[in-house]
């Protein structure tokens, strides 16, 4: 019996197999987005922390935010989109460490006023019933 070739079968091997090696190199190539949606909450989440009072009671925490939030910016522009990320959501986190530390100095503050205000109250109780 006689054998025959079939060109066509190889060459749609051929061509799957370079599809694929395509795909797979594309694949390998492709960049990280721009972090466009982390910069905007890194962002709200500084202006909320300032809002709370991050420049009074948490400067140090404030300030190391914003100096992450520059860098990341920076990171945009020279479209290092993994570092920027990465600052972006550093910044959000210092922020976020602010703006509890805010709230949480207010309460203590608040706080200590309550207690001062029921000392003179007791004071004024002891001195009306002797």
């Amino acid at each position: 019996m006689k054998k025959f070739y079939y060109p066509r079968k190889n060459q749609m091997l051929c061509g799957i197999g370079l599809s694929a090696v395509a795909v797979l190199f594309s694949a390998g190539c492709t960049s990280v987005p721009a972090p466009l949606e982390q910069m905007a909450v890194s962002r709200v989440a500084l202006k909320s922390a300032a809002s709370a009072g991050g420049n009074e009671f948490a400067p140090v925490q404030l300030r190391s935010a914003m100096d992450k939030m520059e860098g990341a910016e920076r990171a945009m522009v020279q479209e290092n989109y993994l570092q920027a990320r990465q600052l972006a959501e550093q910044a959000q986190v210092d922020a976020q460490l602010a703006a509890a530390a805010s709230r949480a100095a207010k309460a203590e503050k608040a706080a200590s006023a309550l207690q001062k205000g029921n000392q003179i109250l007791r004071q004024e109780i002891d001195r009306s019933t002797q």
